[in-house]
């Protein structure tokens, strides 16, 4: 079964199964905020900083096997394998999508 993710949200779980800092980047707005494990980040700076350091470091891959529309956003769910403790491990990512971009994203596990 293939999700229909939007476009931005489709090239950035591309791009992190390649594990391409870049092509990660690429979709998220220029000041795009994440709130990932009770850290807040802002700009392609610091999110840069965090793929380079917590996602391709440990080989982090999201693979979502669910997506669902919640609000003013697109909440995508499944598991991250990698060379981490607990790996693999659920998450949900929730994506505020503006201007074809990701304006926003909090991630939980």
């Amino acid at each position: 079964m293939t999700l229909e993710l939007p476009i931005p949200i489709a090239a950035y779980v591309a791009a992190n199964a390649r594990l391409d800092v870049n092509g990660m980047l690429a979709p998220f707005a220029a000041d795009a905020v994440v709130r990932d494990n009770g850290a807040i980040l802002q700009g392609h700076a610091e999110l840069r900083r965090l793929f380079e350091d917590e996602v391709v470091a440990v080989k982090a891959i999201f693979a979502p096997d669910t997506v669902r529309h919640e609000d003013d956003q697109v909440v995508v769910e499944g598991p991250a394998h990698g060379d981490f403790k607990g790996s693999p491990i659920r998450f949900t990512y929730r994506f505020t999508l503006e201007n074809d971009a990701i304006k926003a994203l909090e991630i939980t596990a």
